[in-house]
């Protein structure tokens, strides 16, 4: 617990992480949640500090999870470092950290999914089909098992923040939903584990896409408020750089995802693209 001297213990079962969530929680201590596919960078660390400060056991997962990976996406290569991941992890006094595996998740006969409608829809939804599902699956279970009163989610997969956020309204779960700012390298690359898969190239490739958004965010700075205007200068910008297959850019609402023609109140600007046949998201807000 915070200020403990207590070495960072590593559960696997279902059942022993919800016991110690019983226990902890019949001795009145706050638990902090962090979820992640592990192979754990800066963006992550900084969401478990937050989780630090606002509660009294922090608990951090680690699984790559199969139902949110479509065929032929990189659920088998996706990039992996238990030993690495449990050494940053107890640097950050982090008290569980929960490994599961797939078949512990979902055992044989499982047949239950958690599905948000509308959130998902577009952007990452319609290039990743079943993805928010098994999102939305996954978060579910770990929550009930778990148990923890505050959960902190990235903002750099924003539609996927929003997912959670609509779960835990929609289903009623005692949890608050905090998120972290986005994380970037010195370059501004958003930090993200599919990094690692980028060649020197791709990497510089990669660029273009935060300076792409920082444009749109200057354009509506010095004035801008048409939605198409600065998703055709993202757009434009984007497309600039040879190498780079542009799948989306798109301007919504900030706290619902929905479609605008202008920004009037906060917004995102969120982009995804394959470089290197490596699909990566980044994204800004706006007015905020």
């Amino acid at each position: 617990m915070k200020g403990s001297e207590n070495k960072m213990e590593i559960i696997r079962k279902v059942k022993e992480m919800q016991e110690i969530s019983d226990r902890l929680r019949h001795e009145g201590k706050k638990i902090g949640f962090v979820p992640t596919m592990g192979y754990l960078h800066e963006g992550h660390l900084s969401l478990v500090r937050k989780a630090r400060v606002l509660s009294d056991a922090v608990v951090v997962s680690i699984f790559v999870n199969p139902t949110q990976f479509g065929p032929g996406e990189d659920f088998e290569r996706y990039p992996r470092d238990e030993e690495g991941d449990k050494a940053k992890l107890e640097a950050e006094d982090v008290d569980f950290l929960f490994i599961p595996e797939a078949g512990e998740m979902y055992p044989s006969g499982y047949q239950t999914h958690v599905e948000v409608t509308e959130v998902s829809k577009g952007l990452c939804g319609d290039f990743r089909p079943g993805h928010f599902r098994g999102v939305a699956t996954v978060v579910a279970k770990l929550f009930n098992i778990v148990k923890p009163r505050v959960a902190v989610f990235g903002e750099k997969d924003y539609q996927q923040l929003l997912v959670i956020k609509r779960i835990v309204r929609d289903l009623n779960f005692d949890i608050e939903i905090l998120s972290g700012t986005l994380i970037r390298e010195e370059d501004g690359l958003a930090m993200s584990s599919r990094n690692a898969y980028l060649s020197p190239e791709g990497r510089q490739k990669a660029l273009s896409l935060y300076r792409s958004l920082l444009k749109g965010k200057e354009l509506y700075e010095t004035g801008e408020k048409d939605a198409s205007v600065l998703v055709k200068a993202v757009q434009k910008s984007v497309e600039s750089t040879a190498g780079i297959v542009l799948q989306y850019v798109e301007i919504r609402d900030a706290e619902t995802l929905d479609r605008i023609e202008r920004v009037g109140k906060p917004s995102v600007i969120a982009v995804a693209a394959l470089i290197d046949s490596v699909r990566l998201i980044d994204n800004m807000i706006l007015g905020r």
